[in-house]
């Protein structure tokens, strides 16, 4: 059996995506096309569906790290926010997106809540993810 770790991201996330954008509880509010993904960007996201690479990449980092709460993904989607002749620092990423994504994520029954740990994956996560990854190690 192969692992979500052992396959490549990038395809294993644009598959992922395609799977995501078919089921119907995972959708963008109508505010996501106008707001930054995290103080340290200048713009907000220019993809189409950035949404959907962002759902699958969450997805991913839960089948990674197991249970993850909201700010250990705003830590890993944060970035560099440059601040013109000072020197950059490390600032988070947007917490309402992640959050939005998790509820979502959860209506759909791919994650559920841990008991003060963060949000995990369910069987039927587990079973989605496993079969991406098959495909993946297919191609």
């Amino acid at each position: 059996m192969v692992s979500v770790r052992e396959v490549d991201a990038q395809k294993f996330n644009t598959l992922l995506k395609e799977e995501l954008k078919k089921i119907k509880e995972i959708n963008p509010p109508a505010w996501s096309f106008f707001v930054k993904s995290g103080v340290h960007k200048e713009r907000p996201p220019q993809q189409e569906d950035f949404w959907y690479v962002r759902s699958a990449s969450v997805l991913r980092r839960l089948y990674l790290d197991g249970p993850v709460g909201v700010e250990r993904l705003r830590s890993y989607f944060g970035g560099r926010k440059e601040r013109g002749s000072r020197p950059a620092h490390f600032r988070k990423s947007s917490g309402s997106i992640i959050r939005k994504i998790l509820q979502q994520l959860e209506s759909a029954g791919l994650v559920e809540k841990n008991s003060n740990k963060g949000r995990k994956l369910t069987p039927v996560g587990r079973k989605l993810l496993d079969k991406i990854t098959y495909e993946v190690s297919r191609q």
